[in-house]
């Protein structure tokens, strides 16, 4: 085997964990080749939180098949963890891991390839070797790594699982109970990335607000530890409204590395549909989280998860989370539909929405957070930011501020991952902000 290609469905927190699987795979002498192309070993790190997200994972790995027929195809991560018989009725997948066990899939892979292991799929029909195993021990996996071949940005995981059991969710089922690295591993792990030479780390997991360790050190320790690292920035991904202190609201605040940038789930502006839910707040407690920051960071931005279609959701409920939503300084919202998902509370629920409502309500918010979009880019002309550049697209270089605004400029003096300086100067059609560079 002399190459491998590594493709990821999901959130950033599976990103990170790929990029960390595929250096394994490149210390074995292997080499990445991209999505598309032809490689000996195909890996799939999946994800599934949705049904879309399950059905588009099997239609990656039946494409991948049909293309390549020789290819070792191995299914890792979450939809493997809960759904592994689906996956092994593919004919041609080789080798399915879970979520502990896709950090040994180098391991696994070797032992298949060897003859070390017995093959008993042969009998049943099912080419595939199966490795799920349950969350009782403190495993977590490390992971580090960039969001693409540019090394501006990367993904530092902090934490995995949750303890939150919320009643549409899969996560603690997937990726079992929170738990936390050790603080010394992420300082560590975190100067790999800046000895690399990236000049931003994102802070990620599945319920980072959560972390903590065994001498009661919680989130925001570990945020006055990575502060006094060389590194430019620190962005931290989704936090909890409820874990999102103003403690850490204030640090932030005063921070020269840590991001003005939030996101946040709401799910609901409706009280009746939070319980349901089974959110950790209501309506109030979440305006007032968004009023502190904007309150200490003005021109923080702000981004929020909304989940429409939740059983039980009229249009009472749904008109009561727009105008909430309407009238709260954020900046964008990421709008998903409900998925009922097996194993899940919410699924024994009566009161289901139809498809094309859920599909309405969602065009309706998608208008509204281009709005937000805009009116918030817009605050921000004639304003002076600093921009990390990543990459030249058509002829402009394009990056973001601080505050999460996207911005593209075409000066020969903007470089690739640099930090400059930038007035924004107005905003184009294509909701882009347009910038010069500040001698």
């Amino acid at each position: 085997m002399k190459s491998v290609c590594i493709h990821t469905v999901g959130c950033k927190l599976n990103y990170s964990e790929s990029s960390f699987i595929a250096k394994k795979f490149t210390e074995k002498g292997l080499v990445l080749k991209p999505f598309g192309e032809k490689a000996d070993i195909f890996v799939l790190n999946t994800c599934t939180v949705t049904s879309h997200a399950d059905s588009e994972c099997r239609r990656i790995i039946r494409s991948v098949l049909r293309k390549y027929p020789e290819t070792f195809v191995a299914v890792i991560g979450c939809y493997s963890q809960l759904n592994s018989n689906q996956i092994a009725g593919i004919k041609g997948v080789d080798l399915i891991l879970g979520t502990n066990e896709k950090f040994k899939i180098v391991e696994h892979i070797e032992k298949i390839l060897q003859g070390d292991i017995k093959n008993d799929y042969k009998k049943n029909g099912n080419r595939a070797e199966i490795y799920i195993s349950d969350f009782k021990s403190d495993f977590i996996g490390e992971a580090y790594s960039s969001d693409s071949d540019v090394r501006t940005r990367a993904f530092l995981k902090i934490q995995d699982g949750c303890d939150y059991n919320c009643a549409f969710c899969t996560v603690p089922l997937a990726r079992g109970r929170s738990r936390s690295l050790p603080i010394q591993k992420v300082l560590e792990n975190a100067k790999h990335l800046i000895d690399a030479g990236y000049k931003e780390i994102i802070l990620t997991g599945v319920n980072i607000g959560d972390y903590k360790v065994e001498n009661g050190s919680g989130f925001l320790f570990l945020m006055e530890q990575l502060e006094r690292l060389d590194i430019e920035r620190i962005r931290i991904s989704s936090i909890e409204p409820n874990l999102l202190t103003n403690d850490i609201i204030k640090f932030i605040r005063f921070s020269d590395k840590f991001c003005n940038h939030f996101h946040i789930p709401l799910q609901s502006g409706d009280d009746e549909i939070l319980k349901l839910m089974k959110r950790r707040y209501n309506v109030k407690m979440f305006e007032k989280v968004i009023e502190s920051i904007k309150s200490k960071i003005p021109d923080a931005g702000i981004g929020i998860d909304v989940i429409v279609g939740f059983p039980n959701e009229g249009e009472k409920h749904f008109k009561n989370t727009y105008n909430f939503i309407q009238n709260l300084p954020v900046s964008y919202l990421h709008i998903f539909s409900y998925s009922e998902r097996k194993n899940t509370l919410s699924s024994t629920y009566e009161g289901k929405v139809p498809a094309e409502v859920k599909k309405e309500r969602s065009k309706i918010l998608r208008e509204l957070s281009i709005e937000k979009k805009i009116r918030f880019y817009n605050e921000n002309i004639q304003k002076v930011h600093r921009v990390l550049f990543e990459t030249w697209k058509n002829g402009f270089i394009e990056g973001w501020t601080e505050n999460y605004v996207r911005v593209r400029g075409d000066s020969k003096l903007l470089r690739e991952n640099e930090i400059l300086p930038v007035l924004l100067t107005k905003t184009n059609e294509n909701n882009l902000v347009e910038c010069k560079l500040i001698n």
